[in-house]
């Protein structure tokens, strides 16, 4: 039987967005901010040689160039202020995560509640400093090794330092304003929509190459079957769940005693999201990112990395692939879904799994469930990120995409869609409430005017 909040929320119209003042304020307020990200990313960064930068970048554009230019919106392609992107940002968040998770120090603050999360925030900012200066610096010496700079010199490590730190710290912020007081992940929709910004110009290149017979028409083809296909499968994957059952005894309050009831515990398929393939897309640019800047500098050992870890290369590929399943396996048990915790709040409020003993036992029967689990969502993350890896090399295709961009578009939008869907489920239960209270106070006075009569 349905309940009369999936009722409600089955009858949701979106024709209400404009009456929902509040929603309406908090999109326009995002808008606002992702397009001052947008701009942000044409301010170049001083003292940079601009037609040096747009000849290397061309050389470089389906390679790791275009990989990082499709993560910065464009804005390392430009070596504007936002070139390292909002990635320092994530890869301390998640450090600072996994850190919580084994540190005991750290995960008793976890536990502190709100003063507990905002030491975290502090530690996680103090660690996107940390990244974000180390990468500036490192791309700084890289692009005066590539004579990229109309200056190079100390002053100009110095201003490139603080412009691009100084940038990512303003993207942070930015992330944090819209996540506050705007709709959606911040961060998120700060990657989604560098990400989105780049499809056009790709696109235009893709289709000029085929007018030119670089690519043949039916690989123009099948690579658009290939996107909307893997697409829908993303979209099934994300919404797939096991479901566990959970079944709660009678009680007795007083006098009274009522039934036991019962509800399923959601494991969805994926449980980690897009962190497993974003981690690893930034472990394995990490160390190679300064050695393409570089240019011809490039030392025996970068040389090696690049020749055999580059985009494309089968160690590429393969140690690609393990640090997805294991990040995938890591996060999912340190950060996403904790075993010993879920059992713990289970056997608090009286749920037990039927055959299985509360406490350790379920927790056991849970990881046992969440490892067999984390089997097909493993492969399913792996198989996403590494199909449109070779089917880019083996075609050719002169512009970078990758299954991290489809699997973060995705994931961005439906959890998007999903806020703004509930923030109209709220305006429809105030939109209700106020009108039994203006009812319910019509009928007292109803009831007032008959007694007086």
């Amino acid at each position: 039987m349905v309940s009369a909040a999936e009722q409600m929320a089955a009858n949701t119209s979106w024709a209400a967005l404009g009456k929902a003042t509040e929603l309406r304020q908090r999109i326009i307020f995002t808008i606002i901010l992702l397009i001052v990200y947008r701009l942000g990313t044409f301010i170049p960064v001083p003292g940079i040689d601009g037609a040096s930068l747009r000849e290397f970048m061309e050389g470089a554009g389906a390679g790791l160039g275009g990989i990082l230019t499709m993560f910065t919106g464009g804005a390392l392609g430009r070596m504007g202020i936002f070139a390292l992107g909002i990635m320092p940002y994530i890869s301390a968040s998640i450090i600072v995560q996994l850190l919580g998770s084994m540190v005991p120090a750290l995960e008793q603050l976890k536990k502190e509640g709100e003063q507990g999360r905002k030491k975290m925030n502090q530690y996680t900012r103090w660690g996107t400093v940390a990244l974000a200066t180390m990468q500036a610096y490192g791309l700084a010496v890289s692009l005066e090794a590539g004579e990229l700079v109309t200056d190079p010199g100390l002053f100009f490590r110095v201003s490139c330092l603080i412009t691009l730190v100084g940038g990512t710290m303003f993207l942070m912020w930015l992330g944090e304003q819209i996540t506050q007081r705007g709709i959606g992940n911040g961060i998120s929709l700060i990657i989604f929509v560098g990400i989105i910004a780049e499809v056009p110009a790709a696109l235009a290149q893709f289709f000029a190459s085929g007018r030119s017979g670089a690519i043949s028409p039916a690989v123009i083809v099948g690579v658009i079957l290939m996107v909307v296909a893997v697409i829908a499968f993303v979209v099934f994957m994300e919404r797939s769940l096991r479901k566990i059952h959970i079944q709660y005894p009678r009680r007795q309050v007083g006098m009274k005693v009522y039934d036991g009831g019962s509800s399923h515990l959601p494991v969805k398929v994926n449980p980690a999201g897009v962190i497993p393939a974003i981690f690893a897309s930034s472990l394995l640019l990490l160390p190679v990112t300064i050695s393409t800047f570089s240019g011809n500098q490039t030392g025996p050992v970068m040389s090696t990395i690049l020749a055999y870890f580059g985009p494309g290369q089968p160690l590429y590929l393969l140690f690609f692939v393990g640090m997805i399943v294991f990040f995938a396996y890591f996060y999912t048990f340190n950060v996403a879904f904790k075993p010993d915790e879920v059992a713990d709040n289970l056997k608090n409020q009286n749920g037990f799994v039927p055959g299985i003993r509360p406490g350790k036992r379920t927790a056991e029967y849970l990881e046992y469930v969440v490892n067999r689990v984390l089997v097909l969502g493993s492969a399913y993350l792996a198989a996403v990120c590494l199909l449109p890896e070779i089917l880019r090399s083996t075609f050719a295709i002169p512009f970078y995409f990758g299954g991290t961009s489809v699997l973060i578009v995705v994931s961005v939008t439906m959890d998007t869609i999903e806020q703004v869907h509930s923030h109209l489920q709220a305006h429809q239960y105030e939109s209700l409430i106020e009108k039994s209270r203006l009812r319910g106070k019509g009928r007292k006075r109803a009831r007032k005017g008959t007694a007086r009569r």
